[in-house]
């Protein structure tokens, strides 16, 4: 008889312990290597993900429901948004973009457009984003259903600015006590357009 088969214990233990010690491995390895918490946050220029989504509370907006050239080709007032999802003057912005898409609705083509792809390339004329795009952001500009420009600016603009631009140009009267808001952050992460009172 062999001492293993007298005693059968000590290497069923052993094949036992090996297992619980790779599974120990793998867990202790996950932990090492497992990511840290979220870190996201509106006062830095990382990327997070969808701007729109994590800090206006709105991830419908992208991507746009139509391009500038189809709205141009159908006469419709167009309000093109330029901004870096890495960004954190557009990570700022977001909340006015989001409240222009809940106060205009249908009534205009919101056209938020991610400035990496019209870098260093050529201007393609009036459809081409590229075009009216000055190399900052965020820029809001909106154009008439004539395809005139009506408001090119950049920078952090009010939403009252910009509604009174699409007001004018879809003849569409602003509603009454509209003009005077202010954009309130909810938590860490969050805002909102609100009215000033």
């Amino acid at each position: 008889m062999t001492p293993d088969a007298r005693f059968p214990l000590p290497r069923l233990l052993s094949r036992r312990f090996a297992g619980l010690w790779a599974l120990m491995l793998i867990v202790a390895m996950g932990l090492l290597w497992a990511p840290g918490p979220a870190a996201a946050s509106l006062e830095n220029d990382r990327y997070d993900g969808n701007i729109f989504a994590l800090y206006a509370g709105n991830g419908s907006l992208v991507p746009p429901r139509s391009s500038l050239a189809q709205s141009l080709a159908d006469h419709r007032v167009a309000v093109v948004v330029y901004y870096l999802d890495d960004s954190s003057v557009s990570k700022q912005f977001s909340p006015v973009v989001s409240e222009l898409q809940r106060v205009w609705g249908n009534a205009v083509d919101l056209i938020p457009l991610v400035t990496d792809p019209l870098q260093n390339r050529p201007d393609g004329g009036a459809g081409d984003p590229a075009h009216y795009w000055d190399g900052l952001i965020p820029q809001v500009v909106v154009i008439g259903s004539d395809g005139r420009v009506v408001f090119d600016r950049h920078g952090q603009v009010s939403v009252d600015a910009i509604n009174t631009a699409v007001s004018e140009a879809t003849g569409i009267p602003m509603a009454p006590g509209s003009g005077n808001s202010a954009t309130l952050s909810f938590n860490e992460l969050n805002s909102e357009v609100v009215a000033s009172r």
